[in-house]
């Protein structure tokens, strides 16, 4: 495709943070891909001229079921920019409380005993920003650091969990919180005959997932490495559009493609950049973007085709969730007892991938 690789940054985080806990939280509407995949015949089938050529894309997906944070009925309606804004304002504070008290719990933790929160999103806007929102419920200190990110898209997850380790490492004995939050199904829309726009109804799933991490303490996983690589001359191939009505997604057609032609390089230059390499990795954590990306994954890796069973099985649970779908298939990997070098990767907007080592 004619795209140069970008050196990519890799940060060795010498003093260990160790991930002490991970928990995950969905809402509580389930959707079945088959009701999802009749719903949106009825709905774009009269309009959009191209919906019988794109339909399979509702069985290809390898989705069974998904959660949404509002019925299925909701969705049937046109909603202006302020429906969606109210709905994510609520919605996702609930699912951050949710995720965040279990992740807290399971590290023998409460919300007084938090010292930095970092609140990853980028389904929608929030000022003050979800961990305020959530601060009295939760318990958090009024001197807790507050760190909201957004614009990571799918590659949130992994970034997001890279960042509080660098936090956790720079004030050894500090408790920092890793909330990662998105509605995608928030962007599905109804005034929009594109395939992006179908693709998105077909995969996006909603969810949270939190960590506790702290430098100095006893965890499930030691958090080595992080690393990104940003290919130049990449910003349309996923992201959003923004007009009145919301968000609109922008997803490119060569995503797969891309993946298995682009991927390894940048992959092998980060993790040589850590100083192990592909063959120090005993097990790739992946974000499951879609059926089709991670057979792109597996080949690219040279893993062997169906070797990413834990991203199929979220895949087929959850749907696509952008970034908390990654700590998803985390939390499985570590109830596996998967042990050995973990290496977690996203692909994000920008066009970004992003890395994370960790020893289980």
């Amino acid at each position: 495709m004619g795209r140069l690789a970008k050196k990519d940054t890799v940060i060795l985080l010498t003093a260990p943070a160790r991930l002490l806990s991970l928990a995950c939280a969905s809402p509580p509407h389930e959707f079945l891909q088959a009701d999802v995949s009749l719903q949106a015949r009825r709905l774009f089938g009269p309009k959009f001229r191209d919906f019988e050529r794109l339909y399979p894309v509702f069985r290809n997906t390898g989705i069974r079921r998904r959660q949404g944070v509002m019925p299925m009925e909701w969705y049937f309606q046109d909603r202006s920019w302020p429906e969606r804004t109210a709905v994510y304002l609520e919605a996702a504070t609930d699912l951050f409380c949710d995720a965040a008290a279990k992740a807290l719990e399971r590290a023998g933790m409460s919300g007084a005993d938090v010292d930095t929160v970092v609140t990853v999103s980028s389904t929608g806007i929030a000022t003050p920003s979800l961990e305020a929102r959530a601060l009295a419920r939760m318990g958090f200190r009024a001197d807790v650091a507050r760190v909201p990110v957004f614009g990571l898209g799918c590659a949130g997850g992994v970034t997001g969990l890279s960042l509080a380790g660098r936090l956790a490492q720079a004030r050894p004995g500090s408790a920092v919180l890793m909330v990662s939050v998105e509605l995608c199904t928030l962007a599905c829309r109804l005034d929009e005959m594109t395939s992006a726009n179908i693709v998105a109804t077909a995969l996006f799933g909603d969810g949270a997932a939190a960590c506790v991490v702290m430098a100095g303490a006893d965890g499930v996983a030691e958090i080595e490495a992080a690393g990104e690589h940003t290919w130049p001359d990449s910003l349309d191939i996923m992201g959003w559009n923004v007009d009145p009505l919301g968000f609109g997604v922008i997803f490119d057609r060569s995503i797969p493609t891309f993946t298995s032609d682009y991927f390894r390089p940048a992959m092998e230059g980060m993790l040589e950049r850590m100083g192990f390499g592909m063959a120090g990795v005993d097990r790739f954590v992946c974000h499951p973007g879609g059926a089709k990306v991670i057979e792109a994954l597996e080949k690219s890796l040279d893993l062997g085709q169906g070797a990413l069973t834990f991203e199929r099985e979220v895949l087929a649970d959850h749907g696509n969730m952008s970034a908390p779908t990654v700590l998803f298939v985390l939390e499985r990997a570590l109830e596996a007892k998967t042990s050995g070098r973990l290496v977690m990767t996203a692909l994000g907007p920008g066009f970004t991938a992003s890395c994370l080592s960790m020893a289980a």
